[in-house]
């Protein structure tokens, strides 16, 4: 039997582990696209609502989100869950561990959420991928009683506080005018030079980005017909840097190539940013620090503290959250065989043993780090404080 809320938070997870693999498998087995996770949706908030928590589905006006409550205390935990999966490659991002691990933490912290003082907010958060999803629902207001968030991701290693870069994207239409390519190309004005004009301005300008800036793009329309000048293309490109006011910097000076790109064919152009920008990750230092014990307490070897900070990273909409008040995003170690996240062998992983054990083990080390604060006071009063603060700002 449990003797203290941090025995009772992993005794839930453990004797639940079942169902929060068989969980995992599911969502895995039907992967579903930023906003249209409908399937995922509904199976994530099934077991909490058969504990009995309070469901508010289309959370923050989005079709595919929800938020699940449990508990009447003072300190109010979002936990975070993703559903997402990627275009023709399905869950090689392990979004459906993160959502079963989500589940699990939520489930076990309702074991003990009376005792401690906790309401548990279990927040289905859709199209991390692409579109944004936890930025449109801190902006919608469902984080505004939300004084800390947790959540986990998989990966190729144990990383207690993960970092992640700022990221914005722009997709970009240029417009010109149609003609036969051998009769009268004359006549036309070609939209796919425009784009190899941006694309070669971008190249250039690769060699003089600052330490940290990164950008990446595909063409998703350059013309039907070879007989025919295109008279419509369309790029699409990622920015990423270390902070936000970097991304910034590097935006204009990519937005200036696209420029370049109209200027040199005589196109019209426009450039719409699809989705929220992605800040940075912010982790909370003494949250991660308890997590990283966590780890090491079942026998993982997180990645040294002093060296979190030059591994490889992404981008990610907790960011944005982080950005706002304490949170951790950990990434939990899963054996991938060497594969990395976004590759299909990593999808296949995901729904494999090691998999299986990153869901347990996660939702257990989620969990116990929350119990450690809301068990003690300073840390305790320290989020309840900053959330006083944000609130009447």
């Amino acid at each position: 039997m449990p003797t203290t809320a941090l025995d009772a938070v992993e005794d839930v997870v453990r004797r639940r582990g079942s169902e929060l693999v068989e969980l995992s498998h599911a969502i895995h087995a039907e992967p579903e696209l930023a906003f249209a996770e409908h399937r995922s949706c509904a199976k994530a908030q099934a077991l909490v609502a058969e504990r009995g928590f309070e469901i508010t589905a289309a959370a923050g006006g989005l079709d595919t989100a929800f938020r699940a409550d449990f508990g009447s205390g003072t300190l109010t935990i979002g936990v975070c869950a993703e559903y997402d999966a990627l275009p023709e490659i399905g869950h090689a991002c392990g979004h459906n561990i993160i959502a079963a691990s989500a589940v699990g933490t939520a489930l076990a912290l309702a074991e003990v959420a009376d005792d401690l003082g906790l309401r548990v907010a279990l927040i289905g958060t859709p199209a991390e991928e692409a579109g944004g999803g936890k930025a449109l629902l801190l902006s919608a207001g469902v984080f505004d009683d939300v004084a800390a968030a947790v959540m986990l991701h998989p990966g190729p290693a144990d990383i207690a506080a993960a970092r992640s870069l700022a990221l914005s994207e722009a997709t970009v239409n240029y417009r010109g005018k149609e003609s036969h390519a051998a009769v009268a190309p004359h006549l036309g004005v070609n939209a796919a030079d425009a784009v190899t004009v941006a694309q070669v301005a971008v190249g250039l300008l690769r060699q003089q980005l600052a330490p940290g800036q990164m950008v990446h793009g595909i063409v998703t329309d350059g013309g039907q017909a070879v007989n025919v000048i295109p008279g419509h293309a369309t790029l699409q490109y990622a920015m990423r840097a270390v902070e936000s006011d970097s991304l910034r910097q590097l935006e204009g000076r990519m937005y200036a190539c696209f420029s370049a790109g109209a200027l040199a064919t005589g196109c019209e152009y426009e450039i719409d940013s699809p989705a929220p920008a992605y800040d940075e990750l912010k982790p909370d230092e003494w949250l991660a620090d308890v997590f990283r014990e966590e780890m090491r307490r079942l026998g993982r070897e997180p990645v040294a503290r002093e060296f979190e900070a030059a591994l490889p990273m992404g981008s990610t909409d907790m960011g944005n959250v982080t950005q706002v008040l304490p949170g951790i995003h950990p990434v939990v170690g899963v054996d991938a065989g060497g594969a990395m996240v976004h590759q299909r062998a990593f999808a296949t992983a995901a729904a494999g043993p090691s998999a299986d054990r990153a869901v347990v083990e996660g939702a257990i080390m989620l969990a116990r780090t929350v119990v450690q604060l809301a068990q003690t006071p300073a840390e305790r009063d320290r989020v309840l404080a900053a959330h006083e603060r944000r609130a009447s700002a």
